[in-house]
């Protein structure tokens, strides 16, 4: 899988005529296998990582992104971007999380296109398949993108992919989150931990029922139903934009 998705990387970045790739980077696992890929694809000086903190975020978080860059010997830029926020507040309600959450995302999305463009590269999206089956990604924010190399591994498999990679076992074990608000994780948003998800997911793609995913995996027959039911309501989010 490996050796396939640094081909993958090579041949997208080929197709494109660009110069390299811009990823932003949020010292957690996704954003770090992704980097640590393009580093082995395109070397190190044809990569730019993004981190575009806000101040309720882990200081941790970014010194593990910048420690990531420094032993890999890539450039790297950091963006605060909470006057960008601030300048939204003025003019727009955000009293909303989820609503302010997903403006977060949309604003770093414009940060790396900005980089993108101005470095003749293309975009690297850090999703992977658990969340996008699942429809946890921000329309237009983090899924924006022109290529998503983890795109089809479920969380489990990033972590063995990591681990063949080398990556920091403190990254690797990072409780994840997309750092949108304070205390915020992503397995607190889906509501299930990413073990179990990473069980319902692959035998809900083979059409099983929920009664056959219980006797198959002894998860609550409650959860399979919450997470078979989010897959459907987020089918929208997955489809190309249609035309009529």
């Amino acid at each position: 899988m490996k050796e396939k998705i640094i081909e993958f990387i090579k041949k997208k970045v080929k197709e494109a005529n660009a110069k390299g790739v811009v990823i932003g980077l949020s010292g957690g696992l996704d954003s770090t296998t992704v980097l640590f890929l393009c580093v082995e694809a395109l070397g190190k000086d044809r990569v730019l990582g993004a981190m575009m903190p806000l101040e309720i975020n882990k200081k941790e978080d970014l010194e593990d992104a910048i420690q990531v860059c420094e032993k890999l010997g890539v450039k790297y830029k950091i963006i605060k971007i909470d006057p960008i926020l601030k300048s939204f507040e003025k003019f727009l309600d955000l009293r909303d999380k989820l609503v302010k959450g997903n403006l977060v995302a949309r604003i770093r999305m414009c940060i790396l296109y900005y980089f993108a463009n101005k470095e003749k590269s293309l975009v690297v999206g850090t999703g992977n398949k658990s969340e996008y089956l699942q429809g946890y990604f921000t329309l237009h924010g983090d899924i924006a993108c022109d290529f998503l190399p983890i795109g089809n591994l479920y969380k489990k498999d990033v972590k063995e992919l990591a681990k063949e990679l080398g990556i920091p076992e403190k990254i690797i074990e990072k409780t994840p989150s997309a750092g949108l608000w304070p205390n915020q994780t992503d397995e607190g948003e889906l509501g299930i931990t990413y073990e179990e998800l990473d069980k319902i997911l692959p035998l809900l793609e083979e059409k099983m029922s929920v009664e056959e995913i219980h006797d198959r995996t002894n998860i609550k027959t409650k959860k399979i139903i919450k997470v078979k039911e989010r897959m459907e309501k987020t089918e929208f989010k997955r489809k190309p934009i249609e035309k009529p």
